[in-house]
């Protein structure tokens, strides 16, 4: 599990693209030296595994699945990612719960500094388009996972097709230490709702289901 608080930025230094699969080595010089291989790391809010590791990178496999579902078919050598390592049990949950499994990919709309001086003091509003199915667990003031960044939800509005578009306050230390800064409008994002949402929804559906299975004729059959 992570919390969407990224330790580290990385850059892609290899994409070896394969027929269904392809290979990633990463530049990751802080967090290699408390890697090793099989450990878990997300890689842009994608949970990979981190083989080949060395004192300043790893590398990991993307299976078919994760290209289909993910941005990470989009990186190339010089890409920035964002990098968390898993969180260990008992410590201080500082963001949200991300488990690193995306749920759809979006898209930047845009990414505008909202308040002028140093770009050290800059706060910057993000727009971003969710796609239609993930739209019903999008929510003001909810946790929002974006490249496995944990955001919150400043407001929502309903975009075209059912799609949701969403805009996010970035402050200056979340766009200088994360990849935000070097994305562009139509870049590709990785999101991953709440998951508690989801479970909600379940369980919503269940008892509604439940509810509308007792009927006259269910009761007399159970004896009623």
């Amino acid at each position: 599990m992570f919390t969407g608080l990224i330790a580290e930025t990385g850059t892609i230094t290899s994409y070896d693209k394969r027929p269904g699969a392809a290979r990633l080595r990463v530049a990751a010089p802080t967090l290699a030296q408390s890697l090793r291989t099989g450990d878990s790391i997300a890689v842009s809010g994608v949970c990979l595994t981190a083989l080949a590791i060395t004192s300043t990178g790893f590398e990991a496999d993307l299976l078919e699945e994760t290209l289909r579902r993910t941005s990470l078919q989009a990186l190339q050598p010089g890409s920035s990612v964002n990098l968390e390592l898993p969180t260990p049990a008992g410590t201080p949950l500082g963001g949200h719960v991300v488990q690193g499994h995306v749920d759809g990919v979006g898209s930047l709309l845009s990414l505008t500094a909202v308040t002028s001086g140093p770009a050290e003091d800059t706060d910057w509003a993000l727009q971003l388009r969710a796609p239609a199915s993930l739209a019903r667990y999008i929510v003001e003031k909810g946790s929002l996972s974006v490249n496995g960044i944990s955001l919150t939800v400043a407001a929502v509005e309903a975009g075209p097709g059912g799609a949701a578009d969403v805009t996010i306050g970035i402050i200056p230390h979340t766009y200088a230490a994360t990849n935000l800064h070097t994305l562009q409008p139509g870049d590709p994002l990785n999101l991953e709702v709440d998951v508690l949402a989801k479970y909600a929804e379940q369980r919503a559906a269940a008892a509604q289901v439940k509810s509308e299975t007792i009927t006259e004729a269910s009761l007399m059959a159970l004896g009623y």
